[in-house]
């Protein structure tokens, strides 16, 4: 039987060519993504944040024995506090204050994408939780190393490129992908399919987050401001 990871990467190859094709990343790589489809994904960004450091967390506690539990935190919320200051630099570049991102109500493909990995942290097996959890770390680390491999040392989002490329991110990555393979190894057929099921839908929210990004999609007639 194949590693959950390298079986899951390959039925998801379709759909990651065109994350990679797709106007946001292309247009970022090339530096010339407008500040106004940035900011708007930077804000969802660090809204999405929030809830995926709580999902984290539950899934942490829902180890099955506390060396995964430590190795849990460590890696993946070690790289939730690498995103946060990401954010906050891209936030204060942006003009836009701190308490800004904690107000900010989700645009609906952030709704949609958290509210699918809650339900997961909440309803599912931990295999399955944590297999929803793993396409928003491997898929960031390899469009980040893509764009690296070609764009400009001048490019405005470089700060972004340099966390998505690094390679503690990178190690990051990898040690999830070795629990994650482990959980699918000593579980049962059924969870198993159940676990491609999730890491391919969390996969097409993650196209969903950048082609909504792109497209400054948001609520239909939302207020401009809020009362």
């Amino acid at each position: 039987m194949a590693e959950f990871c390298a079986q899951a990467w390959d039925e998801t190859a379709e759909l990651r060519r065109a994350i990679h094709a797709l106007p946001f990343n292309r247009e970022l790589a090339a530096g010339t993504l407008s500040h106004e489809r940035f900011s708007f994904y930077i804000q969802q960004d660090a809204a999405y944040l929030g809830q995926f450091a709580r999902v984290l967390a539950i899934a942490a506690a829902k180890a099955p024995n506390t060396e995964t539990l430590h190795r849990f935190m460590h890696f993946a919320l070690g790289a939730i506090t690498v995103e946060q200051a990401l954010h906050e630099r891209y936030l204060i570049a942006f003009g836009i204050s701190r308490a800004d991102p904690a107000s900010t109500e989700p645009a609906p493909d952030c709704l949609a994408y958290t509210s699918f990995l809650l339900a997961a942290a909440y309803h599912e097996p931990w295999e399955v939780l944590i297999a929803a959890l793993l396409p928003c770390f491997r898929l960031y680390w390899d469009v980040g190393q893509a764009i690296a491999g070609h764009a400009a040392a001048d490019n405005p989002y470089r700060d972004w490129i340099d966390t998505y490329s690094d390679q503690s991110f990178g190690d990051a990555v990898l040690a999830l992908m070795t629990i994650v393979n482990h959980a699918a190894e000593t579980t049962s057929r059924n969870v198993r399919q159940s676990m491609l099921h999730a890491h391919r839908r969390a996969t097409q929210y993650e196209f969903l987050f950048w082609e909504g990004a792109y497209q400054r999609r948001d609520w239909p007639l939302a207020p401009t401001t809020q009362s």
